[in-house]
């Protein structure tokens, strides 16, 4: 794809993300209340109110100054308790969640407004993020190192976390680590190429495309993002936090020899919530390809609720995905 093209389309995407503004309904603004130059996480949700508490937690320990939430219509509570938190800033969108481009507009439009020339770490509210020597150092400690190397964007590959044994039997109750219950990850069939337009890795693989894609392995989902970026008001994400404009952005790996730091985002979507979750959005039908996805979904669950099989891994620590080749601490010593 032609620079010209590129540079159009980045265009286009900023210009609908200002259109959408209008579709964002402030509920509470404590921007004010931010430290100089914060860490800033944003996020999009409906209806994750038994997540909250641990995922704010999780993400206030690991060294987030404010979050900015959009919530897209909830009716379980979700909406009062975010008002509530001293460090959130909330709105509220009633548009469709699709025709936001599945909340990348409102995203968008935050990140443009709020996080320019900030570390912007942008994140499902079933993500949760982890690096190199994150269990003794700090997000500000990569931060600042990826300002003294000079670079923008940090990537990290989605690594679906999952329960041995069927998913329903082992409840989840609000503020428990979801890895004490989804303990598990595939740690070698994925499946990685090169996008030729954009630069950036396409990883597809793990217990998804094992068992809801085995037919369609090329129509599972991604699992390549780039969730933390020092943000410009030039930049755009172009397929939620997959891939990015200018393309530049996307090259996280060295050409040259060698390895980028990168991290994992231990996807906590497979707990005992996972089957009501996926027919209600089967239902409302906001999701990618005519909700595709959440379709595979229902048939897979019909068929098998446990994801566990001979070759799962249980999780340990970062250290552990870098010897597996699912992160790489790079030169960051």
């Amino acid at each position: 794809m032609s620079s010209y093209r590129l540079r159009l389309r980045r265009k286009y995407l900023l210009l609908r993300a200002f259109r959408r503004r209008r579709q964002l309904k402030p509920v509470v603004n404590r921007m004010a209340a931010c430290p100089r130059q914060p860490i800033l996480l944003f996020s999009t949700m409906r209806n994750e109110r038994i997540r909250l508490p641990y995922f704010l937690d999780y993400y206030r320990k690991l060294g987030v100054d404010h979050f900015l939430l959009v919530d897209n219509g909830s009716d379980d509570g979700t909406r009062e308790y975010l008002a509530e938190q001293p460090d959130v800033s909330l709105w509220t969108a009633t548009a469709g969640y699709k025709q936001s481009r599945f909340g990348t507009d409102w995203m968008m439009h935050l990140l443009r407004r709020h996080g320019s020339e900030n570390w912007c770490l942008t994140v499902d509210v079933d993500e949760f993020l982890v690096f190199p020597y994150c269990e003794t150092r700090s997000l500000r400690a990569l931060t600042d190192w990826l300002d003294s190397s000079g670079t923008r964007t940090f990537s990290a590959m989605l690594l679906d976390m999952y329960p041995k044994g069927p998913m329903h039997e082992q409840p989840y109750h609000e503020g428990r680590n979801p890895f004490e219950i989804a303990q598990y990850f595939d740690s070698g069939n994925y499946v990685i190429h090169r996008n030729p337009g954009l630069g950036n890795l396409w990883i597809q693989g793990g217990p998804r495309a094992r068992l809801y894609f085995a037919d369609q392995p090329k129509q599972a989902p991604a699992m390549n993002k780039i969730p933390l970026v020092k943000w410009h008001p030039s930049y755009a994400y172009v397929s939620s936090t997959h891939m990015m404009l200018p393309r530049g952005l996307n090259l996280v790996f060295e050409d040259s020899g060698g390895e980028k730091p990168s991290g994992c985002l231990l996807h906590a979507k497979f707990l005992d919530t996972f089957a009501a979750k996926a027919e209600e959005e089967l239902r409302r039908g906001q999701h990618y390809a005519e909700s595709h996805e959440y379709r595979a979904y229902r048939e897979g669950l019909t068929r098998e609720r446990d994801l566990w099989c001979y070759w799962s891994e249980k999780y340990i620590n970062w250290r552990q995905l870098e010897i597996l080749g699912l992160m790489s601490k790079g030169n960051w010593a």
